[in-house]
């Protein structure tokens, strides 16, 4: 699997170029080119789908073994905080200390390229409202691992600089260390 450590900095550069996919219960991508087809999911993305949802509820119920059983051992989960990029041990670490969250998928987006699919939904939760989830699932032995999951919450562009400028004041209250890992932009 090592060969797909470069998807984890790639994802993000493969959901704009084949995001014309459609979502779920609409037109679907083709299961090896990332083509534009009718009707339902393929069975692999009918089953990479249902990871996703097996996770969510995994995460509502705060079943952590059913939760990290979903992904690749070696996996990575990116938060919504700059600092937090986590790999399994780490992120099961943090997440068996809670009693779980709750975001329900309303739109999702499933593009496969061979054993690998990248995807994109829409989660609604009553904590934060709406956020997104991005990732890529890879076929193995067992089925469709996650082997990254990304967590963020779209910001609408017309309150982008106002958000950004809090974001940027609240780093510079910060510890120098705190700030360290976090490249500063332009």
């Amino acid at each position: 699997m090592l060969y797909l450590k470069p998807l984890l900095l790639t994802t993000a550069l493969l959901l704009p170029i084949y995001g014309h996919s459609a979502l779920a219960n609409s037109p679907q991508a083709d299961n090896q080119n990332g083509q534009e087809q009718t009707g339902q999911p393929n069975e692999n993305q009918a089953q990479a789908a249902s990871v996703l949802d097996k996770l969510h509820i995994s995460a509502a119920n705060a079943d952590w073994d059913s939760y990290f059983s979903l992904f690749s051992p070696d996996a990575g989960f990116i938060g919504t905080d700059a600092s937090e990029y986590w790999n399994m041990s780490e992120f099961e670490q943090y997440a068996r200390a809670t009693k779980g969250w709750t975001y329900q998928s309303f739109s999702r987006r499933l593009v496969q390229h061979g054993d690998v699919i990248v995807f994109d939904e829409l989660l609604d939760s009553q904590s934060y409202g709406l956020g997104r989830g991005t990732g890529t699932l890879v076929k193995t032995e067992q089925g469709w691992q996650i082997l990254q999951y990304s967590l963020s919450f779209p910001i609408p562009n017309a309150l982008a600089p106002r958000i950004t400028d809090q974001i940027k004041l609240y780093r510079k209250k910060q510890p120098a260390e705190r700030n360290k890992s976090v490249p500063e932009g332009n």
